[in-house]
């Protein structure tokens, strides 16, 4: 792994290789604010303004939360498995400008099972982008040999979590209602969104589909092939890491509108959270290149079940910040490492096996808040539920201890 990434480090580009590689991983990075940063983790910083207008309660909120997470298990296992009518690229595009769409129509107040389709196809739409710009991204810097900079395309989470956040405290203190702040979200969304193209334009020869049929059709590249027991390990412990993280992420600013002495981390939280992503890409890529992508993968985990446990056992604003800092700093760089190593362990068509970690990840997300939710119902906090969050997080750095093997 270590000279794999040296020879990585000291592949020559030419200067338009090296714009053309700059402009891919902003492209991907614009990406990734629009359909994660926002289509999918802005539920968390406006859900305490639909808990105080009365749009949801904490069960449908872990319910609507839920229904999102399905949606993005439904998106994975599809953009895994099933034929790309038409390319990556052009669904690549429609699913873009789809998740802008899903988080405008969240403004429509109709209902929880309004929420629950919306979100569901919010879901759908960002696991289907998330798999497929992570692959076009990827492949194509690995053919400018700049995979280095594949970090720079998961920076764009936090960039939308932290833009995304300032948008809504800044609004929230001037607005009436959530379904305004949804409606300027999905703006922010789509001014992304149309930005992508002009940086992550349409090859003509389209590399990445040739490849992905020729594969298809090759019984020595068979989806059973890729899927040793690293795989399957790699595959499991991102199903308990998606569960791990997911209730946290979803209800830091509700934790911390429960208790007045908190209100200020309703939006600080989550801004937080954006904030430490943005380093954190880079600086999980640097150490997995020293001690292993497997060694690097656990240690992130095992920080970030602290940061979970943090959050409901030192309730004030000093621990919340704190489990802000350590949930923002190792989820996104857990995925992007994550990554990275199952492009390397897979035999075949990588699609195959990030779409299944993904949907692995989904089931650990779909699982997480209506389970939290449920158990506020019971307990009257969250406590218990975060417990048994940093728990999962500790089994997947348990998996993912021992280093990881290609076929």
């Amino acid at each position: 792994m270590t000279n794999t990434s040296t020879e990585r480090r000291r592949s020559a580009t030419t200067p338009p290789q090296a714009r053309e590689s700059l402009r891919t991983a902003v492209g991907g990075c614009l990406a990734m604010a629009a359909v994660m940063g926002i289509g999918r983790f802005v539920y968390t910083p406006v859900l305490p303004f639909m808990l105080q207008d009365g749009s949801l309660n904490e069960v449908n909120a872990g319910i609507v939360a839920s229904s999102n997470y399905l949606g993005y298990l439904v998106g994975a296992l599809l953009a895994a498995r099933a034929p790309l009518p038409g390319g990556p690229y052009k669904i690549l595009m429609i699913v873009l400008f789809s998740s802008s769409l899903t988080t405008f129509v969240m403004s429509l107040t109709l209902g929880v099972y309004w929420f629950v389709a919306i979100r569901f196809l919010a879901g759908l739409a960002s696991a289907y982008a998330f798999v497929l710009v992570a692959n076009i991204v990827m492949q194509r810097l690995a053919e400018l040999r700049s995979l280095r900079l594949f970090p720079i395309h998961f920076t764009g989470v936090g960039i939308g979590i932290a833009g995304s956040s300032v948008m809504i405290e800044w609004l929230g203190t001037r607005l009436v209602s959530s379904a305004e702040l949804w409606l300027a979200s999905g703006i922010l969304s789509l001014l992304l969104s149309l930005c992508v193209p002009f940086l992550l334009p349409p090859k003509k020869e389209a590399p990445l589909e040739t490849k992905q049929s020729e594969q298809t059709a090759s019984p020595s590249s068979a989806p059973s092939a890729s899927l040793n027991k690293s795989a399957i390990r790699l595959i499991f412990a991102y199903g308990c890491f998606g569960f791990g993280y997911v209730i946290t992420t979803t209800f830091i600013g509700a934790m911390a509108s429960l208790t007045p002495e908190l209100a200020p981390m309703k939006s600080l939280g989550w801004l937080l959270v954006g904030l430490a992503v943005i380093p954190s890409v880079f600086l999980w890529e640097n150490l997995a290149i020293r001690i292993g992508y497997g060694r690097a993968i656990a240690l992130a985990c095992t920080i970030e079940a602290i940061g979970v446990a943090l959050s409901v056992l030192m309730p004030t604003i000093t621990g919340l910040s704190i489990a802000a800092i350590l949930l923002g700093g190792t989820f996104v760089g857990i995925t992007s490492i994550g990554l990275i190593e199952a492009r390397r362990i897979a035999s075949s068509d990588p699609r195959q096996i990030v779409g299944l970690m993904t949907a692995a990840f989904g089931v650990g997300q779909v699982i997480g808040p209506s389970f939290a939710g449920y158990l506020y119902e019971l307990k009257g906090d969250f406590l218990l539920a975060s417990l048994v969050a940093a728990g999962a997080l500790i089994l997947a750095a348990l998996l993912t201890l021992r280093r990881f093997s290609p076929h």
